[in-house]
């Protein structure tokens, strides 16, 4: 009877403690609404300086303290699987097979298209030329020598550029001679600028928003002009060519919500597909999902009709 009584004590223990855990886990949902509270949010490193802007203004607009968390897609999504993560900003959707992960727990992720931006490509400014071939990029990608390229650099293996990449060459891992990495775009852009023959593949995001650092560094390389695979004319990645579907390395951006309730995920994301956060988007360089509208002012009189 005495073990009986222990093990009573015990398991109303235990039951206090789980209880206790579920009302904390409660308080802190309904601690957090849409404008209020705090949340992680992972990001894609090629995309982090134009979400670093969303969420400055954002918590300056809202009692909302945000966590930005800069890792590559691939660590980006496996949070988000993990479950170490429920919201995430990516430049791809999830696919019907990822969706199906969610669907089992179930959770139905709000999907929010909140801009479009681009993969580049930049040399050192001493190259003499700055137009290149998007088929001589995909035929390097395949292991093939390419006169005018020594060699590719990437931010990370695990990047949205690379896995881009080799869904554009159709290969599925990069050739071993050749391709370079490091951990940054930052990296990327200093390299290129010391080394010639090089070519980095960046986010344009960090070319329109260099930080103070990788500043210096850009004026040493140069943004290549792209000709694509369907004619033999050559496009910049800037707002005109892609809202007009011109350069062929363009792509879109996501915000994947996976929290299940209506918190700051909802919030956030709604704010930058909204009129300021479509605004912040264009004044970065990207495209707008929509475009923020413009107020304007008519006069019915003149000034020599006021006097």
């Amino acid at each position: 009877m005495k073990n009986f009584g222990k093990l009573s004590y015990f398991a109303v223990l235990i039951l206090i403690v789980i209880i206790t855990a579920c009302n904390q886990k409660n308080k802190s949902k309904n601690q957090e609404t849409v404008i209020k509270g705090s949340a992680t949010i992972y990001v894609d490193e090629t995309l982090a300086p134009i979400i670093e802007d969303q969420v400055v203004i954002f918590e300056n607009n809202y009692d909302a303290n945000i966590k930005l968390v800069s890792k590559s897609e691939a660590e980006t999504l496996n949070s988000l699987f993990n479950e170490k993560a429920s919201i995430a900003i990516l430049t791809r959707n999830l696919t019907a097979e990822e969706l199906k992960i969610f669907q089992q727990r179930k959770i139905n992720p709000k999907v929010t298209p909140i801009a479009t931006d681009a993969i580049a490509f930049i040399s050192r400014n001493t190259a003499k030329d700055s137009i290149i071939a998007l088929k001589d990029v995909i035929s390097f990608m395949q292991g093939k020598d390419v006169a005018n390229i020594k060699g590719l650099v990437f931010d990370n293996l695990n990047s949205s550029t690379v896995r881009y990449m080799k869904e554009l060459a159709v290969v599925s891992a990069v050739p071993q001679k050749g391709v370079f990495s490091f951990k940054t775009n930052d990296e990327v852009i200093k390299y290129v600028s010391e080394n010639d023959n090089m070519i980095g593949v960046v986010g344009v995001n960090w070319l329109s928003q260099p930080s103070a650092a990788t500043e210096k560094n850009i004026q040493n390389v140069t943004i290549l002009r792209v000709v694509g695979l369907a004619d033999d004319k050559s496009y910049l990645p800037s707002q005109n060519d892609i809202a007009e579907k011109k350069y062929p390395l363009a792509r879109d951006l996501y915000i994947i919500n996976c929290q299940g309730y209506s918190g700051l995920g909802m919030g956030f994301a709604s704010f930058v597909a909204g009129d300021i956060g479509q605004r912040i988007i264009l004044k970065s360089g990207l495209l707008p999902i929509r475009m923020p509208g413009r107020k304007i002012t008519i006069k019915t009189k003149s000034i020599n009709d006021e006097k």
